[in-house]
């Protein structure tokens, strides 16, 4: 079986613990946004869905250099899930499998993304979630298909927890797909350990 994969990069939240649009903080140099998709380039994914709220208008403006589609979320308040529907629509329908990726994770190296959508041309049928060290992080890979009946589950915890049997965990060497950027503490930590 040939597989695609397409990419959902989540950028419509409202930062309110960070007190900041995140997809904008610099992290090494460049705004978060940015290093995301340069990762998503660097690991051949080509077709790329970015997801704003209405207010995104700087973050679409910072990813200008790449590739991208944009989606709105009309409802910037609601679960992860509803940017994900969003980022649906916009999904190539010859894509098999759909990269769910979060902006305040910058750091995912494009290894690690090469790997995870190698998992997918191994295993189609399944959700592959990578883990550092024992810990799952992000992004995750799903079969589209599972995403394409986004309506029925409230949140991404609902999709994987109904579809649990379909799930691998994809160990890597990369400790960016578990530093996300929640809180300012957390923005700082990765300054301190990788942004010097």
């Amino acid at each position: 079986m040939e597989t695609k994969v397409s990419a959902i990069l989540l950028a419509a939240g409202r930062s309110q613990r960070m007190g900041a649009p995140k997809p904008l903080l610099p992290v090494q140099g460049r705004p978060a946004v940015v290093r995301c998709l340069e990762s998503l380039r660097d690991s051949q994914v080509a077709d790329i869905i970015l997801v704003v709220s209405p207010e995104g208008g700087a973050i679409v403006e910072a990813s200008g250099g790449f590739p991208v589609r944009v989606a709105v979320n009309e409802l910037p308040g609601s679960d992860m899930a509803g940017s994900v529907k969003a980022g649906m629509s916009l999904v190539e329908r010859d894509a098999t499998g759909v990269l769910v990726c979060l902006c305040d994770h910058p750091l995912v190296s494009p290894d690690t993304i090469a790997s995870i959508t190698s998992a997918h041309s191994r295993m189609p049928g399944a959700i592959v979630i990578p883990a550092w060290r024992g810990r799952k992080g992000h992004p995750t890979l799903f079969p589209r298909l599972l995403l394409e009946d986004l309506g029925t589950f409230a949140t991404m915890r609902d999709v994987i927890g109904h579809h649990n049997t379909e799930i691998s965990i994809l160990d890597v060497d990369d400790e960016g797909v578990v530093l996300d950027m929640d809180t300012p503490e957390d923005y700082r930590r990765i300054l301190d350990q990788y942004d010097p």
